[in-house]
């Protein structure tokens, strides 16, 4: 007579928890604690090179860095990818051990880090581990190796039971809100759709008589990073908008709801619009009142992303007044370098025919006095033929790296002299990119002494020169702690502005000129106590990477 096989017990049968299953399934032992608990004081001195050395690589995949607001979010991060580590290797590995595993998987949620970052970054943690177990654990390597990946793998399933969690929530939500309006939905839906809002490249916002949203189109996902599910009855300003945008956009709104005039429209509304990830995106609104007669939403919000041709549009402006200066400035040049070598000649003749005469100080002073501005005045004028004539880039394999180290030590005596600390954070692993060396060296030798400069009233500060790699460029910042510009709107950039009593006030204008030469950008972001000036290269074609591979330009 045939027997079916009992069942074994589930885990509700047997009353034990998520954590005692995976525990017991996986087989961590005692055993597995101990040697990890032996491999931390081994492999604390790495935990550090560890987390620089990942989240380097993050900053190379867009979607990943995309999650981030910043470097300031990223160092702390790295600080609690340290300290996840030691705990890694401390335990005890129980249930508040795993508690906190799982608040960690909960914001990665938050902050919208795909799920697929969560196994490509366990490896990467995994691998890195692994090679310190086999360099330092001797006999117990290969069993350490084993209490690694199981203690790994446990992290891993309790992170994604986060993901899962929140799957479960959006699916129900969306299963309430299905629930509770399938027939109606199914009707508004049809007749909103078959219009191509979903297709349009456009913001299309639906907002009902209390600036709830009620319709939200797949280029509004696209913008914001949000989905309608996570926006669908939440007031309009507070979804969307920066904190400091809701009095005035809610007031706004208000009385194109309070018009009741079909015709009510407002058209060309700059506003910002806050990202999922913390970034704030120009999206320029027209706002239009239209209720149906069986539709909840009255109110329409179109809107067109602008924050890439707001950017162009600052850049050409730029462009257009260095070209009309520039061309100036070399008809001027031409025109007075020549008087000008003439008149300095003269002056040199006057001034030893003053000295063999015996005359007196103050009619040597007065000459002298004059061929130093006559000097002065012919530094301009070569200044000026640098700006109005470049010369053609001379690209070469250039090590930024190197680069910055060179301007460094160009610009290290200066600082040391006004009593100003410079300090170098630069990537771990090689950026090559395809550089006119020269020129790009003149960009942050300028950068770094202005910097020291603007801290010598000070008499001593911190400048910092950094380098990193984004996605689709290398940018590198050299930020100082003096009082900032006097204005955040001063037009730097522009040929003859100056804040120094005897700049010429064509420094940073070359600047530009040359970062934009090189298809990058330059801005600046300043305010007492912190002054940032950012110069991002794309990667180009012919451009190498860490190993040697070529890289090409990143649409």
């Amino acid at each position: 007579m045939d027997r079916k096989a009992a069942s074994p017990p589930t885990r509700a049968e047997t009353d034990e928890s998520l954590v005692q299953e995976l525990l017991r399934y996986v087989r961590f032992s005692e055993e597995d604690a101990r040697l990890l608990r032996a491999l931390r004081p081994l492999a604390a001195p790495h935990f550090e090179r560890i987390a620089t050395a990942f989240y380097d690589r993050i900053r190379e995949h867009g979607d990943a860095h995309d999650v981030f607001t910043g470097e300031a979010q990223i160092k702390r991060l790295q600080g609690s990818m340290v300290r996840w580590m030691d705990r890694l290797c401390t335990g005890p590995h129980d249930e508040a051990y795993f508690k906190k595993t799982l608040e960690i998987g909960r914001i990665h949620v938050q902050i919208g880090l795909p799920q697929r970052y969560m196994f490509t970054a366990m490896a990467l943690i995994r691998v890195a581990l692994l090679r310190v177990a086999d360099d330092t654990m001797g006999d117990d390597a290969r069993a350490c190796r084993e209490a690694l990946d199981r203690a790994l793998d446990l992290e891993l399933a309790v992170m994604l039971e986060s993901y899962r969690d929140h799957f479960l929530a959006r699916t129900q939500q969306r299963e309430r809100l299905e629930r509770a309006e399938v027939d109606l939905a199914l009707r508004r839906t049809e007749h909103r759709y078959i219009s191509a809002v979903e297709l349009a490249r456009v913001l299309v916002v639906g907002l009902d008589r209390e600036a709830k949203i009620r319709l939200f189109n797949r280029e509004a996902e696209r913008v914001t990073g949000l989905g309608r599910e996570e926006v669908f009855g939440a007031r309009f300003h507070e979804a969307l908008l920066p904190e400091a945008l809701h009095e005035e956009q809610a007031g706004l709104l208000q009385t194109l709801l309070d018009s009741r005039d079909g015709r009510a429209s407002l058209d060309d509304v700059e506003s910002a619009v806050r990202t999922r990830a913390g970034k704030i995106r120009d999206v320029r609104w027209h706002f239009a009142y239209a209720p149906g007669d069986d539709d909840d939403i009255v109110l329409f919000a179109v809107g067109r992303d602008t924050t890439d041709e707001n950017a162009l549009a600052a850049r050409l402006r730029q462009n257009e007044k260095l070209a009309a200066v520039g061309t100036l400035a070399a008809g001027l040049a031409h025109e007075i370098r020549n008087p000008l070598n003439g008149a300095q000649l003269h002056v040199t003749f006057l001034e030893r025919g003053l000295r063999k005469s015996s005359a007196d100080g103050e009619q040597l002073e007065a000459v002298h006095i004059v061929g130093e501005e006559i000097k002065r005045l012919g530094k301009l004028v070569s200044e000026f033929l640098d700006f109005a004539r470049p010369k053609p880039l001379e690209l070469r394999p250039t090590s930024v790296r190197a680069v910055c180290e060179r301007a460094g030590k160009l610009a290290e005596a200066r600082a040391i002299q006004t009593g100003v600390t410079l300090t170098l954070e630069l990537p771990t692993s090689e950026l090559v990119l395809d550089l006119d060396t020269p020129k790009i060296q003149q960009v942050l030798l300028n950068l770094l002494q202005n910097a020291v400069e603007a801290l010598e009233p000070t008499g001593g500060g911190s400048v910092t020169l950094r380098a990193r790699r984004r996605p689709r460029d290398v940018v590198i910042e050299v930020e100082d702690d003096g009082p900032g510009l006097a204005s955040p709107d001063a037009p730097i950039f522009d040929p003859f502005f100056s804040t120094k009593p005897e700049g010429t006030g064509l420094g940073l204008a070359i600047v530009h000129r040359i970062v934009t030469d090189h298809g990058g950008t330059i801005d600046v972001d300043s305010h007492p106590g912190r002054t940032i000036f950012r110069v991002s290269l794309p990667v180009r074609l012919g451009a190498h990477d860490a190993e040697g591979n070529t890289g090409k330009v990143l649409p």
